[in-house]
């Protein structure tokens, strides 16, 4: 089964169903992992960076916390070991720290795409990015 990890601007289009031009296909891609058509991750620092999310959004706590949930029921949390973040500390290489975050995570649970909303942040990655509506072209051509 393709393994895929699941930026956090994916799922919070599919949270929030925000104006975005990959609102569909984010809805689509959580979809997927939720009927296990794509075994799919989250990247551990995603999750906090939703629960700030929320609080912005002025969700009440128990809101929040039912999104953590909703998140970890249909992905697997992905971690990354100290070498990897202190590699990515000195990854000067990688513009986005965070992303590049997203990357180690991606690498640790064997992925083999990261899904996100801005492939141009990811040239930098060890693990392909592409975008949501890329990723459903990808599945349904399988």
């Amino acid at each position: 089964m393709m393994k895929v990890l699941v930026d956090t601007n994916v799922i919070l289009n599919y949270l929030t169903g925000r104006e975005d031009k990959y609102l569909e296909e984010s809805i689509q891609v959580m979809l997927m992992c939720s009927q296990k058509k794509l075994e799919g991750y989250v990247a551990f620092h995603s999750l906090s960076i939703i629960w700030y999310t929320a609080g912005i959004m002025k969700l009440p706590e128990e809101n929040k916390r039912e999104w953590l949930d909703l998140v970890c029921s249909i992905l697997t949390t992905a971690s990354a070991n100290h070498d990897s973040v202190v590699d990515a500390v000195h990854n000067v290489e990688f513009r986005d720290f965070e992303d590049n975050l997203q990357d180690c995570c991606a690498v640790s649970a064997g992925c083999d795409y990261i899904v996100t909303g801005n492939v141009k942040d990811y040239e930098r990655s060890s693990i392909k990015a592409v975008t949501p509506i890329e990723l459903v072209q990808i599945v349904k051509g399988r």
